[in-house]
């Protein structure tokens, strides 16, 4: 794939993203060379099982992750500036404005003490402060409402709150101002978070699991309202879920994880119609085996990342693992139009001319470069295999 191309067409784009956490047990590999690319006016679903990293990944593009250690390594781009290398003041007009998140678990986001008012007036008055003067932001805030300036933004501010209300479909939105939070159904709680997350005007919005605590007729609704937004405002969106089903209604392109690493990516339809990774097959494998009555499981256990298995993380568990499978880690491979697979047994299987592993270690030493000559057509392309004893040491 041509990075600086994809950079140019995308409105995010990761790239070999590394996430490292500190534990009394070791060094957990909890991201290992992520690559991910969302377009404009694009929802990109990221699927996997939980602990495979998802939400270490929508945490790591706002940089709220704990560090040391946190990102070692990689580049996050962000409408053009890598926010990874940004100072914290130009950080701040990006985190929460251009750049929103919509929490699982809306109940424990707002704040029980503050009405639905309060919380999403302050939110609009922060982002119109933030963007004026993000240095001084916390000090016009405590001050700003109390010249008419200010007293004339807070009723400004209030309006926007009743329009955003009243386009997330919640009733009466004049009295849903004055409601706590606790006093809103699950899904009015769920639609006050997704209007917080509008009001800043962002162009990217992260979703994280969004719909989990709710019943699958609320689940709909609100699936229902966020593409009608993503179209109305012309947003992005990130969208974090493990529900199959949900991500295969609501997003264009899909990328699927398995501990800490992007397995295999491409359209939803293509990886719903024509997925390839044994890994996606076994996740859609359960879901049809469930419907139809029967319990399925992939056999194993999600790996230990403080001691990931060597090569391909998923190999203890892949009805199609090879000897090579546990030397090598393998890049992902495209096998059709913009659908990208890591699994040189699987692209074997699947694309004509192509003799797995062979063809991965061959092309990995025709580009190695000659042993005392010009390395630099070597340089500019990555290897399509790593070895796996080095892997998953530290820095």
């Amino acid at each position: 794939m041509n990075v600086s191309s994809a950079r140019d067409n995308a409105l995010l784009e990761i790239i070999d993203l590394r996430v490292q956490f500190r534990t009394w047990r070791g060094t957990v590999q909890a991201l290992e060379r992520v690559s991910l690319r969302v377009a404009r006016n694009e929802i990109v679903g990221l699927i996997g099982e939980s602990g495979s990293g998802k939400s270490v990944t929508g945490l790591s593009i706002l940089k709220l992750l704990p560090a040391p250690p946190g990102i070692v390594g990689g580049e996050i781009w962000f409408e053009g500036r890598n926010l990874l290398s940004l100072p914290q003041q130009e950080l701040e007009r990006i985190q929460g404005k251009k750049i929103a998140v919509i929490s699982q678990d809306p109940l424990s986001s707002l704040n029980p003490v503050f009405t639905v008012g309060e919380q999403l007036i302050d939110a609009i008055l922060w982002a119109d402060l933030v963007e004026s003067d993000p240095a001084y932001a916390s000090i016009l805030k405590l001050v700003d409402r109390w010249s008419r300036a200010g007293r004339t933004r807070v009723k400004r501010a209030q309006e926007r709150a009743c329009e955003l209300l009243a386009q997330v479909g919640l009733p009466s939105p004049k009295r849903q101002l004055r409601a706590y939070p606790h006093e809103l159904s699950g899904g009015m709680r769920q639609r006050v978070s997704i209007a917080i997350a509008l009001s800043s005007k962002p162009t990217l919005v992260i979703a994280d699991e969004p719909t989990t605590a709710l019943d699958v007729t609320v689940q709909a609704q609100i699936l229902n309202l966020l593409k009608e937004l993503a179209v109305s405002h012309g947003l992005s969106m990130l969208y974090i879920s493990h529900d199959l089903s949900v991500v295969a209604q609501l997003c264009d392109r899909v990328a699927v994880m398995y501990a800490g690493q992007i397995v295999e990516h491409g359209s939803a339809e293509q990886l719903f119609q024509n997925p390839q990774h044994p890994y996606t097959r076994a996740l859609l494998q359960a879901v049809i085996e469930h419907r139809a009555g029967e319990f399925l499981e992939i056999p194993g256990e999600v790996p230990d990342m403080v001691a990931p298995p060597l090569g391909c993380h998923f190999h203890p568990r892949c009805p199609l693992a090879q000897a090579l499978c546990q030397q090598f880690e393998p890049e992902p491979e495209e096998i059709e139009a913009a659908h990208w697979v890591a699994c040189p047994p699987a692209l074997e299987r699947a694309k004509p001319g192509h003799h797995g592993w062979a063809t991965v270690l061959r092309a990995d030493v025709d580009h190695s470069g000659p042993p005392d000559g010009d390395h630099s057509s070597g340089q500019a392309k990555q290897n399509t295999v790593r070895v796996a004893s080095s892997s998953g040491a530290s820095d």
